[in-house]
């Protein structure tokens, strides 16, 4: 790790304000733990993902609704994102 030395900031006071901070090196992609997603996972994230950008918050009764959309298959998975996709961009559904 290496640390960061710099000249003072007008904000800061003391070379006390930044003292230990430091940049992390970049992680290491062959030390990363290896997993795998469930495909039905990874569409019903996607859902929760598309619906809050779209201004539509889930509410817990949703749930059951959520996971049977995340069991679709992938083409028409895509295509309930496209179409809340584009509800965020006009605004519609909110």
């Amino acid at each position: 790790m290496q640390t960061i030395t710099t000249a003072l900031d007008e904000g800061q006071t003391h070379a006390a304000d930044w003292a230990g901070d430091w940049l992390l090196a970049p992680p290491d992609p062959a030390h990363r733990v290896p997993c795998h997603v469930d495909p039905r996972d990874m569409r019903r994230l996607e859902l929760h993902a598309v619906l809050t950008a779209a201004g539509i918050a889930p509410s817990p009764g949703d749930t059951e609704a959520i996971e049977r959309l995340s069991a679709l298959p992938d083409a028409v998975h895509a295509t309930l994102r496209r179409w809340l996709g584009c509800c965020a961009q006009c605004g519609c559904a909110g």
